[in-house]
């Protein structure tokens, strides 16, 4: 049954996000990913596309 009362809302999440924090630790102990260095290249790769918008604001502004 779902409820809508704040605080129990609150609460169901804490329990949620603790399990999968729980699961995330376990899943990388096994696996033995550190998930740093992973994290770090999924930002380096996300920058790309960003820097081409960017130049292409630039050039719709000259255009």
């Amino acid at each position: 049954m779902t409820t809508n009362d704040p605080q129990e809302l609150l609460k169901s999440k804490h329990e949620a996000d603790k399990h999968k924090a729980q699961f995330t630790s376990f899943a990388r102990s096994v696996s033995g990913d550190t998930g740093h260095v992973q994290d770090q290249e999924i930002l380096d790769q996300s920058r790309v596309p960003d820097e081409q918008n960017k130049m292409k604001s630039v050039e719709n502004r000259m255009i």
